[in-house]
């Protein structure tokens, strides 16, 4: 059946014929888990990326023993769109779609565009965000506040959108508004198509205890990016890093616990995100300029995550490595979160 399903013989990680099936877990994968392959096609416009496509991340994500993708579909062509959909149903896996925010109401029509692609895929969850890191990107109150006004201007165009095209938004908690800003808008919103991607290990940027913020945010959940962190001193404040699941400080199986008491039909996926560690400047003015009000509490709970962390193990550093390597290590990272989740969660 599988080899009348597939759109060509180019699989990604074939299962050769008499080769065990690696065991299914139910945890997905997000396309940025390999994003060592998307930059390598942002770099070289000659190359285009493999797990960009939803019909490849699809077969590839089945060959490893994932239980679904999360992706952005785009708009395609109907056959593209129902194969990707049979192919899913068929192999017991889920589909969850990505799509960028309206940018208001001259954007709604390429937004709807992209959320009935998605539903007609076979997602009915759509994972979305709403800027950058806050810290990087506004650097005083009032562009902040200009981006949080943009931002519930989106919302408000999307809301509409999404009931009408059957589907949920989720909404990132991605280095951007703080846990009680995003709910905020969420409750102002007062829309059952709009919820949250939890993201287990973006809001320590914005210096947020992690397990409070699943906890606030679980029963807003329509989508989980399942994430691990390791934490290092930096003279700007403190280095963050991704690492697979069960080798950093998070407690993922109590996270994943009060999630699914929270939400038992939510889905998981993994965002193993393969690269050098990110600067936090917590120690910086500029970090300050739109957190003013931000409790000093917040900074030493934060600051003391980071020194129980530190020098236990070498945050991982992949930009010295080959293209070769780093694909090599992000394959492994992938993986090895694949297979805590068989082990370690009931997924």
């Amino acid at each position: 059946m599988q080899g009348k399903l597939l759109a060509s013989s180019e699989v990604l990680t074939p299962i050769r014929e008499g080769e065990k099936p690696i065991p299914r877990t139910g945890l997905g994968i997000a396309a940025d888990s390999y994003w060592v392959d998307r930059e390598a096609s942002s770099s070289n416009p000659m190359t285009k990326s493999a797990f960009r496509d939803p019909l490849r991340l699809l077969e590839h994500c089945r060959a490893i023993g994932a239980g679904g993708i999360q992706v952005g579909i785009g708009v395609r062509p109907r056959e593209e769109k129902g194969l990707l959909r049979k192919n899913a149903e068929a192999y017991g896996m889920f589909v969850q779609g990505q799509a960028r925010l309206p940018k208001g109401e001259a954007d709604a029509g390429r937004f709807e565009a992209e959320l009935q692609a998605a539903r007609d895929a076979g997602a009915t969850v759509i994972r979305v965000a709403a800027g950058d890191r806050r810290y990087e990107a506004y650097r005083d109150p009032r562009s902040f506040q200009e981006f949080a006004a943009r931002t519930w201007d989106s919302l408000r165009v999307a809301a509409p959108l999404a009931a009408r095209c059957g589907v949920r938004l989720a909404v990132e908690n991605h280095k951007d508004f703080r846990v009680g800003e995003l709910l905020d808008m969420l409750r102002r919103l007062s829309s059952e198509h709009v919820g949250v991607c939890v993201d287990t290990n973006n809001s320590i940027a914005l210096l947020e205890d992690p397990m409070a913020v699943v906890e606030a945010l679980a029963p807003w959940a329509h989508a989980v990016h399942l994430k691990d962190v390791a934490l290092a001193p930096h003279g700007a404040g403190f280095l963050l890093a991704d690492v697979p699941l069960g080798d950093g400080i998070l407690d993922i199986p109590a996270m994943v616990r009060v999630l699914r008491r929270a939400r038992p039909d939510l889905r998981f996926v993994i965002e193993m995100i393969t690269r050098d560690p990110l600067v936090v400047p917590c120690l910086t003015d500029g970090y300050w300029a739109t957190l003013p009000d931000l409790p000093a509490r917040d900074l030493a709970r934060t600051l003391g995550l980071v020194q129980a962390g530190a020098g236990k193990k070498p945050l991982p550093r992949v930009s010295q490595l080959s293209r070769l390597e780093q694909g090599a290590l992000e394959d492994e990272n992938v993986r090895r979160c694949l297979a805590y989740a068989r082990e370690h969660l009931e997924l």
